[in-house]
């Protein structure tokens, strides 16, 4: 476990993690039996009454699983024998193997992942950043994945590269959560869902692992400190403002008009600019909350002066919030980030256009955060060593 205090070991470094005891045990039991942390309180008790035992056990099951994050159903004293031999047979605990691990200079951490079938996915834990959403600054964030690569492509990300391989489960999702705070030991106190891939793509799931993170008798965070980013489908965009969770909700717009999204964004083709306005606009009445645009600033393709006016158009239509990114190099993409005078007067018009914007220089540059990258890496060094043998 790296605990706090710590830190300073990680500082631009990185190391695989293997040979954890157990886990590959842990791993196969996952593939053969049910996650508990797949399942609400609700669902819990149904599949408990269904056993023969009353549902009010769920609620002091969780209380171990969440509270005291027990990973043991023998652990949990206060359950009569005969539930925790049935607990045991019918479930198993999320499990996940921490392949690599990198540090940062500022603090950030990134964490790649192995799933039960082998699947690698990452997910990242950054230091308070404030003003980025609106939040206080003394915070934890934890950046989650969605689903195994993308299918979305847009053409400045990493996670998108080697294509789409699958959803997440319920528990999957819930499960970085779990396993960044035991690694790292710092509780995670913000969510933003804008790891690998597109979050409501995966609705179902998403909405599931939603209601666990936020429960009391989960882990207990905050909707108002969870931020969905998505990269434009506007019918689930609609779909989430009925969701009753007040959840935030952040656009990957990266361009304000369909001829520069298009170019680098191919959802655009499906969901318009207009369509997408259209959905934001619908979102914000129903949640009485400001929408974040995400805009990435890419050299020579979204970092003009005009393309700085037309965000300020789009953003005021919809009276949206403005998070520039100055772009986070990729290997294997020639897409670069713009000086800094050029970033300071892309500001400088959204600024004067009245739109409240903010510009977060990347943390975790120096480990290759952006999503995808760390899987990208360990799956060509894999590949090289079956090469060799």
């Amino acid at each position: 476990m790296i605990k706090k205090g710590h830190e300073t070991r990680l500082e631009r470094a990185y190391f695989d993690v293997g040979g954890i005891l157990g886990e590959d045990e842990r791993m196969q039991e996952v593939s053969a039996k049910g996650s508990i942390h797949a399942l609400s309180l609700s669902g819990l008790k149904e599949r408990l009454s269904g056993l023969g035992h009353p549902g009010y056990r769920a609620e002091q099951i969780f209380k171990w699983v969440y509270e005291k994050r027990v990973e043991d159903f023998e652990s949990m004293s206060n359950l009569p024998a005969d539930l925790r031999g049935t607990l045991g047979d019918q479930f198993s605990f999320h499990a996940s193997i921490p392949v690599r691990v990198l540090g940062s200079e500022d603090t950030t951490r990134k964490y790649l992942l192995k799933l039960s079938d082998g699947a690698l996915i990452e997910t990242v834990l950054i230091p308070a950043n404030p003003a980025l959403y609106g939040e206080a600054s003394d915070r934890m964030t934890l950046c989650v994945s969605t689903q195994v690569g993308c299918a979305y492509g847009c053409k400045f990300c990493a996670s998108g590269l080697d294509g789409w391989s699958r959803n997440l489960g319920v528990d999957e999702i819930v499960g970085q959560v779990l396993r960044a705070e035991a690694l790292s030991g710092e509780s995670v106190s913000n969510l933003v869902f804008m790891g690998m891939g597109e979050p409501l793509a995966n609705f179902a799931n998403l909405i599931g692992a939603l209601e666990i993170l936020n429960a009391p008798w989960g882990v207990g965070i905050g909707a108002r400190r969870m931020t969905i980013s998505t990269s434009g489908l506007a019918p689930q965009i609609r779909m989430l403002a009925e969701i009753p969770l007040q959840v935030r909700l952040a656009i990957s717009l990266h361009g304000a008009t369909d001829e520069v999204r298009q170019q680098i964004m191919p959802v655009n083709r499906k969901y318009p600019l207009a369509s997408l306005l259209d959905a934001c606009e619908y979102y914000s009445q129903r949640k009485k909350q400001r929408i974040t645009f995400e805009y990435i600033l890419i050299e020579g393709v979204n970092d003009r002066r005009e393309d700085a006016l037309a965000l300020v158009d789009v953003a005021r239509k919809v009276d949206a919030k403005v998070n520039c990114i100055p772009y986070n190099s990729v290997e294997g993409l020639d897409w670069k980030r713009p000086r800094e005078d050029r970033q300071d007067a892309f500001m400088g018009i959204l600024k004067k256009g009245g739109v409240t914007s903010t510009i977060r220089r990347e943390k975790g540059h120096d480990i290759a955060a952006a999503c995808g990258q760390l899987r990208r890496q360990k799956m060509a060094s894999t590949e090289e060593v079956a090469k060799e043998v």
